[in-house]
Protein backbone atom coordinates (compact mmCIF):
# COMPACT_ATOMS: atom_id res chain seq x y z
CA UNK A 1 0.00 0.00 0.00
CA UNK A 2 1.14 3.18 -0.97
CA UNK A 3 -0.12 6.58 0.67
CA UNK A 4 -0.72 8.89 -2.51
CA UNK A 5 -1.36 11.95 -0.62
CA UNK A 6 1.39 13.17 1.53
CA UNK A 7 -1.22 14.96 3.63
CA UNK A 8 -2.25 11.86 4.81
CA UNK A 9 0.81 11.18 6.38
CA UNK A 10 1.27 14.32 7.77
CA UNK A 11 -2.66 14.04 9.78
CA UNK A 12 -1.52 10.74 10.60
CA UNK A 13 1.65 12.88 12.66
CA UNK A 14 -0.34 14.90 13.85
CA UNK A 15 -1.94 12.45 15.54
CA UNK A 16 0.49 10.88 16.63
CA UNK A 17 2.23 14.34 18.40
CA UNK A 18 -1.25 14.80 20.42
CA UNK A 19 -1.59 11.59 21.84
CA UNK A 20 1.49 11.19 22.90
CA UNK A 21 1.63 15.11 24.64
CA UNK A 22 -1.69 13.22 26.39
CA UNK A 23 0.98 10.76 28.05
CA UNK A 24 4.27 13.20 28.10
CA UNK A 25 4.74 15.96 30.96
CA UNK A 26 4.69 19.34 29.66
CA UNK A 27 5.87 21.40 33.02
CA UNK A 28 8.17 20.37 36.11
CA UNK A 29 7.13 21.82 39.57
CA UNK A 30 9.73 21.58 41.99
CA UNK A 31 7.70 21.16 45.40
CA UNK A 32 10.25 20.96 48.67
CA UNK A 33 13.13 20.73 46.51
CA UNK A 34 11.81 17.26 44.54
CA UNK A 35 10.83 18.01 40.99
CA UNK A 36 7.20 16.91 40.04
CA UNK A 37 6.11 16.43 36.05
CA UNK A 38 3.07 17.81 35.55
CA UNK A 39 1.03 15.45 33.21
CA UNK A 40 -2.21 16.73 30.64
CA UNK A 41 -3.92 14.22 32.82
CA UNK A 42 -3.67 16.59 36.11
CA UNK A 43 -6.29 19.12 34.11
CA UNK A 44 -9.13 16.93 33.00
CA UNK A 45 -10.64 20.01 30.76
CA UNK A 46 -6.96 20.26 29.24
CA UNK A 47 -7.12 16.34 28.86
CA UNK A 48 -10.45 16.64 26.84
CA UNK A 49 -9.66 18.97 24.46
CA UNK A 50 -5.90 17.29 23.07
CA UNK A 51 -7.95 14.12 22.91
CA UNK A 52 -10.93 15.83 20.66
CA UNK A 53 -8.29 16.97 18.54
CA UNK A 54 -6.47 14.02 18.11
CA UNK A 55 -9.69 12.31 17.31
CA UNK A 56 -10.89 15.37 15.13
CA UNK A 57 -7.70 14.90 13.25
CA UNK A 58 -7.66 10.96 12.93
CA UNK A 59 -11.71 11.75 11.34
CA UNK A 60 -10.33 13.87 8.57
CA UNK A 61 -7.77 11.54 7.35
CA UNK A 62 -10.94 9.90 6.22
CA UNK A 63 -12.38 12.64 4.74
CA UNK A 64 -10.40 12.81 1.31
CA UNK A 65 -13.58 12.37 -0.72
CA UNK A 66 -15.12 15.61 0.07
CA UNK A 67 -11.83 17.86 -0.12
CA UNK A 68 -13.90 21.38 0.94
CA UNK A 69 -14.95 19.79 3.76
CA UNK A 70 -11.89 17.81 4.93
CA UNK A 71 -10.09 21.73 4.81
CA UNK A 72 -12.91 23.24 6.44
CA UNK A 73 -12.17 20.35 9.26
CA UNK A 74 -8.25 20.43 9.28
CA UNK A 75 -9.02 24.47 9.78
CA UNK A 76 -11.12 23.64 12.55
CA UNK A 77 -8.38 21.43 14.26
CA UNK A 78 -5.45 24.08 13.80
CA UNK A 79 -7.74 26.50 16.08
CA UNK A 80 -8.08 23.58 18.25
CA UNK A 81 -4.18 22.91 18.09
CA UNK A 82 -3.69 26.61 19.19
CA UNK A 83 -6.29 26.99 21.83
CA UNK A 84 -4.64 23.68 23.57
CA UNK A 85 -1.34 26.14 22.96
CA UNK A 86 -2.62 28.77 24.97
CA UNK A 87 -4.58 27.10 27.64
CA UNK A 88 -1.09 25.23 28.17
CA UNK A 89 0.84 28.77 28.28
CA UNK A 90 -2.14 29.96 30.96
CA UNK A 91 -2.13 27.08 33.27
CA UNK A 92 1.89 27.66 33.00
CA UNK A 93 1.11 31.32 33.82
CA UNK A 94 -1.58 31.00 35.91
CA UNK A 95 -1.77 28.02 37.77
CA UNK A 96 1.50 27.07 37.97
CA UNK A 97 4.12 29.76 38.53
CA UNK A 98 6.42 27.88 39.75
CA UNK A 99 6.53 25.73 37.19
CA UNK A 100 9.31 25.56 34.34
CA UNK A 101 7.77 24.03 31.01
CA UNK A 102 9.38 20.91 29.39
CA UNK A 103 10.21 22.78 25.98
CA UNK A 104 11.41 19.44 24.55
CA UNK A 105 9.23 16.88 25.55
CA UNK A 106 5.21 18.27 25.57
CA UNK A 107 5.13 21.81 24.71
CA UNK A 108 7.13 20.85 21.51
CA UNK A 109 4.71 17.86 20.89
CA UNK A 110 2.23 20.50 20.53
CA UNK A 111 4.34 23.01 17.90
CA UNK A 112 4.97 20.00 15.84
CA UNK A 113 1.71 19.12 15.93
CA UNK A 114 0.41 22.77 14.64
CA UNK A 115 3.44 22.87 12.30
CA UNK A 116 2.15 18.91 10.40
CA UNK A 117 -1.31 20.70 10.85
CA UNK A 118 -0.48 23.17 8.46
CA UNK A 119 1.66 21.08 6.05
CA UNK A 120 -1.17 19.18 5.57
CA UNK A 121 -3.21 21.76 4.92
CA UNK A 122 -0.92 23.09 2.41
CA UNK A 123 -0.92 19.80 0.35
CA UNK A 124 -4.85 19.57 0.73
CA UNK A 125 -4.55 23.32 -0.83
CA UNK A 126 -2.26 21.89 -3.21
CA UNK A 127 -4.76 19.08 -4.06
CA UNK A 128 -7.72 21.85 -4.60
CA UNK A 129 -5.68 23.45 -7.45
CA UNK A 130 -4.67 21.05 -9.09
CA UNK A 131 -8.05 19.48 -9.11
CA UNK A 132 -9.02 23.23 -10.34
CA UNK A 133 -6.68 23.48 -13.08
CA UNK A 134 -7.39 19.83 -14.58
CA UNK A 135 -11.40 20.94 -14.45
CA UNK A 136 -10.07 24.46 -16.88
CA UNK A 137 -9.14 21.42 -19.37
CA UNK A 138 -11.89 19.69 -19.94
Amino acid sequence: MVIQRIQTLMLLIAVAMMAVFCFTPYATLAADGVPTAVYVKDAPAFLTLNIVIAVLLFIIIFMYKDLRRQMRMTVLALLLICASIVTCGFILAVGLEDATPVLLGGVSLLVLALLFGLLAYRGMRHDKRLLASADRLR
